[in-house]
């Protein structure tokens, strides 16, 4: 086995290590700080594909890893999140633990995309990366704004958030995939709506435009199935 053949994998092993250190982090108490990691691993994550594909090595193997990593970092580590908040908002100890719907849920949706052959341009389910940069961010957002911050400060929210993304993962509702066949305005219009309108939000509230950006996601995908059914 050549040596460029480790590459993709060694970049999916930072992956799982980030996610790893993501973990270690939150339940030292530093919860915020899990964002970091997650960026971290959905940027490795990127490019071992990308590496896979440019070396020509991808297989079976590789495959197998990124979902092995992903659950880690784009499944636990965002349980863990806020698992970790929901224990600071609360004394009730079991509560904490209805949140860990997110790692489980985020394993079923890896599990049905390594089987489903039908998310070649399109996503069937939200994304673990994109529910991982939800609720890891959920917090900066809590602190930018008060009338947030009053909600997100009861625990009961943080639960059914944790409940209602852990079925939109695994829900079979199409969603946009950031997948180009052609830059046409008319192809890809709800595309570049997401990517001008999410680096609008970023740049203007940092981390904690990325929740919203996420809900816009939902959004714009539901739109754009409403309009093509018509």
């Amino acid at each position: 086995m050549s040596i460029k053949s480790h590459i993709p994998n060694s970049l999916t092993l930072g992956n799982l290590l980030a996610g790893v250190i993501g973990i270690v982090t939150v339940l030292a108490g530093d919860y915020q700080s899990g964002a970091y990691f997650i960026f971290l691993a959905a940027f490795l994550d990127f490019f071992d594909g990308f590496a896979a594909r440019l070396l020509k090595v991808s297989g079976e193997l590789g495959k197998q890893l990124d979902s092995l990593a992903d659950l880690v970092s784009f499944g636990v580590l965002p349980g863990f999140v806020v698992y970790e908040w929901i224990s600071t908002l609360t004394s009730v100890e079991w509560m904490p633990y209805l949140s860990l719907t997110i790692p489980l849920f985020s394993a079923l949706r890896l599990a049905k995309f390594n089987i489903d052959t039908r998310q070649s341009d399109r996503f069937i389910g939200l994304p673990t990366p994109a529910n991982a940069l939800f609720f890891s961010t959920l917090p900066y957002l809590a602190d930018f704004w008060s009338f947030t911050g009053n909600y997100l400060s009861n625990p009961w929210t943080l639960i059914v958030l944790s409940w209602v993304f852990s079925l939109l993962l695994v829900a079979e509702i199409p969603l946009i995939a950031l997948k180009f066949k052609n830059f046409s305005l008319r192809d890809n219009v709800f595309r570049y709506v997401l990517l001008a309108s999410g680096a609008l939000a970023i740049l203007l509230m940092g981390l904690s435009g990325i929740p919203l950006v996420i809900i816009l996601y939902l959004g714009l995908s539901l739109i754009e199935n409403s309009s093509a059914s018509l």
